[in-house]
């Protein structure tokens, strides 16, 4: 049996918009009596159907900040029950996996990257890592040995790192 495809209307696009806000899944959502299937849904974004593929990408994104939130109370969860446990892994692996794939520059992982820190020279051409380094490893041995600083490597005086960048 099919069900028929709901015709898109504001108050249609805000409930599905204020769920998504509430961290519900489209394909949950989906699921509700007289809610569109979601494939309806995503053509209504690709469309962009009276604006809606601006409020969909907003609500989006504060549902992935409110599963963000949500990692907290599951890894909370007082119940050690082994299987409980587990499931909560579960859940935070999952949502955790989701962000660093939605909002790789916010949840994204950062071990072993050197390109948070973005070095820029006056023209504002990125180091090359190497170089970065040997610069930061001067700046770090002459604070280390208590000394006063000593003139700076020709190649650090054309250069300056940008902290601002750091994400």
């Amino acid at each position: 049996m099919s069900r028929a495809r709901p015709v898109y209307t504001p108050e249609l696009a805000y409930e599905i918009c204020r769920r998504l806000t509430d961290g519900e899944t489209l394909k949950v959502i989906c699921r509700g009596e007289g809610m569109p299937a979601a494939s309806t849904v995503r053509l209504w974004v690709l469309d962009n159907v009276e604006g809606f593929a601006d409020q969909y990408a907003r609500a989006r994104l504060v549902g992935y900040h409110t599963m963000a939130d949500e990692l907290i109370e599951i890894a909370d969860n007082p119940d050690t029950e082994a299987a409980a446990v587990n499931r909560d892994r579960l859940k935070v692996d999952t949502r955790e996996w989701m962000l660093s794939k939605a909002l790789p520059k916010i949840y994204g992982d950062r071990s072993g990257t050197l390109n948070k820190v973005q070095a820029v020279n006056e023209n504002e051409q990125p180091l090359a890592a190497q170089e970065l380094l040997r610069t930061l490893a001067f700046l770090l041995a002459s604070g280390a040995m208590g000394m006063a600083a000593p003139a700076a490597p020709p190649e650090a005086t054309k250069h300056s790192i940008n902290w601002g960048s750091v994400t």
